[in-house]
């Protein structure tokens, strides 16, 4: 074990991005990591939360041979990083017969202290009751002369763990993190981390994970608090990124020395970044060559379209146009300017010849009925099987573009427009479709794959949405306008705001009780939906858990029947979406 450095201690921050179960890789890039550190001179180096495993690893823990594989790979590791930092790993850690999410101290060749997790998260898209035992209040743990307080991502939401590590001696916080992105969430970090600050006094290092995990994305962003909520360091968000602190001890304890300070995203530029990260890491996990899309020269598609290619560079998008009797021209033209912009490969093949063989299949059957919306869903039906076939043929993962607004009225259709492996921008409201399409319009994006300039053409973002089912057809046939039905849907899903009032914020009572019904209807369509990437604070799935089978309804007074309305909000009422 190396001397204690005295008044002067350099930590390393490794906001990486770690890949779930894999022990192996994991190692290797801590090593890399340590190695780094090591050559500038560090006396520690922290890795972020569970990062050994990857995080979350959810029930995959509960498996013994992981939890076996877990402590080799940790003493294998404290042995390999001998010479050089001690390290703060984050791992799975099994001890009499139960199972803690911990921070693993290396020093000296051995594992020589773990800190365990107290306050376990079982809220939103965190379910760590079920299978972490919480840890005992921690005291701080001793590293080459500096007690650290460790505690764990959730023990700094609140005051206890912090209040605890203060008493008992702790000279620095390090707080590492697997803490998912949403869109308010980076403002309610900081306010935690300065609240923790004012009250212990001591200096806080926040080290976030980066990187995609299943709907889950990690944007990183990690930062260093001095007393007096000084911010000494700020990482980057979205990408990997290893910074050098330097940390002095005075009269009033330690502080860290001014260093990076990068600037973070907001708004629509966040929201990219995540759907563009979360995506390139499904793929390049989950080891798919690339991807394919049906590209109908919409707005949903063509931002899809762009994501992809940022994600993951033009070579490895491939867009299929699959028009039938009802596609315009407008929409060949501006599906194919799409793809030219964006550098992608394009082809178009008809499924007028697929849908004639299913309807001349069926035509003893269906004598004597109407052609209604089943006939509809057939050709929708008939491109998902022909983009699966690609996808099968050629091994590139079909990318599915529904927004969630479609996806809230059920305004998709099964084993048809549903089919795909991943949908980047599934947590997405039709509106923030659009917003994000002009934001990338206007700007190139930090590490973006794709071209620069605009990618989507200006028609698909003026021209009103379409499904191109039936004949000069329109969203708005049977929807509300997209204003009306994202606030609609934020208050119902984001809120759970009661029926009435939603009606008082201006909407009409009968068109707040359609949008609804076909929420709650569409709950089976969800399920089998392909994951996404996470963007709001309650997504469908890991947040939001509704039932499939429900009757409950709710009364609106009558005096909410008829409300006062702005002259923007339309009466209109959704009647059928696609099934």
């Amino acid at each position: 074990m190396q001397q204690p450095p005295g008044d002067h201690f350099r930590i390393a921050l490794a906001q990486l991005n770690p890949v779930v179960g894999d022990l192996a890789g994991n190692s290797a890039k801590a090593l890399a990591a340590h190695a780094q550190a090591k050559s500038a001179g560090a006396d520690l180096i922290v890795f972020p939360e569970l990062f050994l495993n990857g995080y979350p690893p959810e029930d995959l823990v509960l498996k013994k041979a992981f939890q076996q594989a877990t402590h080799r790979a940790l003493e294998e590791l404290a042995v390999r990083c001998s010479d050089g930092p001690a390290v703060v790993m984050g791992t799975v850690w099994s001890e009499g017969g139960k199972l803690y999410n911990g921070a693993a101290v290396l020093d000296g060749g051995r594992i020589v202290a773990v800190s365990r997790k107290v306050d376990l998260p079982n809220y939103g898209v965190f379910d760590e009751k079920r299978v972490f035992a919480p840890g005992l209040m921690p005291g701080p743990i001793e590293v080459r002369g500096v007690r650290l307080g460790l505690p764990i991502c959730e023990d700094i939401w609140g005051s206890d763990v912090v209040e605890t590590l203060a008493e008992t001696g702790s000279e620095i916080l390090i707080s590492p993190n697997g803490s998912p992105f949403d869109w308010p969430k980076a403002d309610r970090r900081m306010n935690v981390a300065v609240a923790r600050v004012v009250e212990s006094g001591l200096p806080l290092v926040y080290l976030n994970q980066v990187g995609g995990q299943d709907e889950l994305v990690f944007d990183g962003a990690s930062f260093v608090l001095n007393p007096g909520n000084e911010l000494a360091v700020q990482l980057p968000a979205w990408r990997e990124a290893i910074a050098i602190t330097n940390w002095t001890r005075g009269s009033d304890g330690w502080r860290c020395a001014r260093g990076e300070i990068a600037k973070i995203s907001e708004g629509p530029a966040a929201a990219y970044n995540a759907c563009v990260l979360g995506l390139r890491d499904y793929v390049r996990k989950n080891r798919f060559p690339g991807v394919v899309l049906g590209l109908s020269g919409g707005i949903d598609s063509a931002l899809v379209a762009a994501m992809a290619t940022d994600a993951l560079g033009p070579d490895k998008v491939h867009a299929i146009m699959l028009p039938s009797k009802y596609t315009s021209d407008e929409s060949l033209l501006d599906a194919a300017a799409c793809a030219k912009a964006l550098g992608i490969r394009y082809d178009k093949i008809s499924i007028e010849p697929a849908v004639a063989g299913f309807t001349w299949g069926l035509k003893d059957l269906f004598a004597g009925t109407n052609a209604d919306i089943t006939e509809e869903n057939l050709q929708s039906r008939v491109r998902g099987t022909m983009l699966m076939a690609i996808s099968n043929k050629f091994g590139g993962m079909v990318v599915t573009t529904g927004n969630k607004s479609e996806m809230s009225v059920g305004y998709a259709t099964l084993y048809g427009d549903m089919n795909g492996g991943f949908n980047p921008i599934k947590d997405l409201y039709k509106m923030e479709v659009y917003a994000l399409s002009r934001w990338r319009n206007a700007h190139m994006p930090d590490g973006a794959l794709g071209p620069g300039g605009i990618v989507i053409p200006e028609r698909i973002l003026t021209k009103a949405p379409t499904a191109e089912l039936k004949p000069n057809q329109t969203d708005q046939d049977s929807l509300p306008p997209y204003e009306d039905l994202d606030d609609i849907l934020r208050a119902l899903v984001e809120d759970e705001m009661p029926v009435a009032d939603v009606i008082a914020r201006g909407h009409a009572a009968e068109t707040v009780k359609k949008v609804e019904r076909l929420l709650y209807l569409a709950e089976y369509k969800r399920r089998q939906a392909a994951p996404g990437v996470k963007i709001s604070a309650r997504n469908f799935g890991r947040d939001r858990r509704y039932p499939i089978t429900n009757a409950f309804r709710e009364d609106v007074p009558a005096t909410s029947a008829t409300p006062s309305r702005p002259p923007h909000v339309s009466a209109t009422a959704p009647t059928k979406g696609k099934r």
